[in-house]
């Protein structure tokens, strides 16, 4: 292998370090606290009935389609998404400040949710925002 290859090979694993190192995903902090809680989606069928009808409960996709994000306080800048597991529930890294919830999608005029909010992270410290998305069928 001639030198020129050698160096062309340890230069492109350098920049492939480089840039897989920094990455997209936010670090944070010791200092960030957490926004919790559970994102309650429904009904999911006309008619509700309980014990709930299996085929009527919320999935990855339905949380997919009412999605909520993280926004600066001013509603500028994204920071994070709330990705909640089946059962709804999520925790979210943040660091300390002010942040607005929103759910970003529009379903049509039929249905509401408690969202947007204001919320307040503070160091170290859990702060709980349970969020609720009527879907608007009947």
């Amino acid at each position: 292998m001639r030198r020129y290859d050698k160096i062309l090979i340890i230069a492109i694993g350098f920049v492939t370090g480089v840039f897989s190192g920094s990455g997209c995903d936010k670090k944070y902090t010791q200092d960030a606290g957490f926004l919790q809680g559970k994102v309650s989606i429904g009904p999911i069928c006309p008619v509700e009935k309980y014990p709930p009808d299996p085929g009527c409960l919320p999935t990855a996709e339905t949380y997919k389609a009412y999605p909520v994000g993280v926004w600066t306080a001013n509603g500028e800048i994204k920071v994070a998404q709330i990705n909640p597991a089946l059962d709804g529930l999520y925790k979210t890294p943040l660091e300390p400040g002010n942040y607005l919830v929103i759910l970003e999608t529009s379903r049509g005029k039929f249905g509401n949710s408690n969202l947007p909010a204001e919320v307040t992270i503070f160091s170290q410290e859990n702060t709980t925002l349970d969020i609720n998305v009527d879907t608007g069928i009947r």
